[in-house]
């Protein structure tokens, strides 16, 4: 690695953190504890993850001894070759438009509209204290919960470090256990009418032949 660095753009870190994160938060608005922790362990992954984008490329730096032996012309340190999947599967060109990156941004937006989806059933439910069962929740348990994992995937599959590849299997049991939580809460409150639910719906794999 060679030339000065493309990082230390740290209002860019906490520009785009703001952004992604109330752009989650204005889908979710979450209101309960559990809503809380799921919004919470997201944000802690979009923070991370633009932390070495635009800020520190820790990265980049753990790897530099193995990145230079087997790239020896390219500048890691120039931001456009910090898309290290695009260097490393041999792609050429503007690392902006190659297939995972298109791929990364169809996850994210597939993600956010997911998200956006599913949390307006979830809150009428709250509101009125009914069970979540029409829409996405007519295809799948926890579609909240799917729509995060989507989007983090997509940020992986665009921009992923150490860090964020630590965070994603955590973060994936975080919300396994937290959708048991909610289970659990959903049982002592519907009872058998969500057991019922849980007979018909699928908890992460979502039903694709349905009728609304």
């Amino acid at each position: 690695m060679h030339g000065e660095s493309d990082y230390g753009l740290w209002p860019l870190v906490i520009i785009n953190s703001a952004i992604f994160i109330f752009f989650a938060f204005s889908f979710t608005k979450p209101k309960t504890t559990l809503d809380w922790r799921s919004f919470g362990a997201f944000s802690a992954f979009i923070v991370a993850l633009f932390t070495e984008m635009y800020g520190f490329p820790l990265t980049i730096y753990f790897l530099s001894g193995w990145l230079a032996e087997n790239y020896p012309g390219i500048d890691f340190l120039a931001h456009d070759n910090g898309h290290l999947l695009h260097t490393l599967l041999g792609f050429e060109g503007n690392a902006h438009f190659d297939p995972l990156h298109i791929a990364s941004n169809v996850f994210i937006i597939a993600g956010f509209f997911l998200l956006s989806s599913a949390w307006s059933v979830l809150h009428k439910a709250q509101q009125t204290r009914s069970l979540a069962s029409t829409g996405w929740y007519a295809r799948c348990r926890h579609p909240q919960y799917i729509a995060f994992i989507i989007i983090m995937f997509g940020f992986l599959l665009q921009w992923p470090t150490i860090p964020t590849l630590v965070m994603f299997p955590i973060l994936l049991v975080v919300y396994v256990r937290l959708a048991k939580r909610e289970e659990s809460i959903a049982l002592e409150e519907f009872g058998d009418t969500y057991r019922q639910y849980m007979e018909i719906t699928p908890a992460w794999i979502p039903r694709l032949n349905f009728k609304t």
